[in-house]
């Protein structure tokens, strides 16, 4: 007589074991298609804030760059960086009571201020790489581990009856594979993405790390400052 084999037959077969690892195979998948959807999105909307610079260095004064800079940096990747660092230069807000910022050099004081937005804006880069890495490098072992346990349960039940027949090991073993599968399918869009985020994040870093450099060149020469607010 015809089998049906596939998945809902391997499910309403399996025990508990075979369940938990399906149900962790789930939650790794959407947890990383959250992440790859959501970080698609913003990625996009970084790299188009990324013309922002252009405009930037355009306006006649650094108040108006970064008025300029926030109408078209809608992740807030490069516009902290100048408001906070501006602010440290004392060009948009002035330090009226003592303070070991007040005491320090305004040259490190940028430079300390420049530092910490950069730290903070690759910190919030790499917000759920480590997860999108981790199932790209376990889902497939989770899956092979369902197959294994599959298979084994196969076995098992042709220990028990006693006869070798080849229907009765090919349909459990290949309903068991489908583990293996599904471990693949959780797996390759995992590292895809991360791949994919890594190298936009890369490029990110590189043109936020320039921006800082130059940041840090005009608001140290004084003379420049000048011209520009007075």
């Amino acid at each position: 007589m015809e089998q049906t084999v596939g998945f809902a037959h391997y499910w309403a077969q399996g025990d508990a074991v075979s369940h938990a690892v399906a149900y962790v195979l789930l939650l790794m998948s959407v947890a990383s298609w959250y992440y790859i959807l959501s970080k698609t999105w913003s990625s996009w909307r970084i790299r188009r804030g990324s013309n922002a610079l252009d405009g930037f260095w355009k306006a006649p004064t650094l108040t108006d760059a970064i008025a300029v800079m926030r109408t078209v940096d809608s992740e807030e990747i490069f516009t902290p960086l100048a408001q906070r660092s501006s602010e440290a230069a004392g060009i948009s807000s002035k330090q009226s009571t003592p303070s070991l910022n007040a005491a320090t050099d305004p040259g490190e004081l940028i430079t300390r201020t420049l530092r910490r937005e950069i730290n903070r804006v690759s910190a919030r880069l790499e917000r759920g790489l480590t997860l999108l890495a981790s199932v790209g490098s376990t889902a497939p072992f989770v899956g092979l581990f369902g197959t294994v346990w599959g298979i084994y349960h196969a076995l098992a039940a042709v220990s028990a009856s006693g006869t070798v027949q080849i229907d009765k090991v090919a349909g459990p073993v290949g309903e068991a594979l489908i583990m293996t599968a599904l471990g693949l399918v959780v797996a390759i869009p995992a590292v895809l993405a991360y791949n994919a985020f890594t190298r936009i994040n890369r490029l990110t870093l590189a043109e936020l790390d320039g921006f800082a450099h130059d940041l840090h060149a005009y608001l140290t020469t004084g003379e420049r400052v000048g011209k520009g607010e007075a």
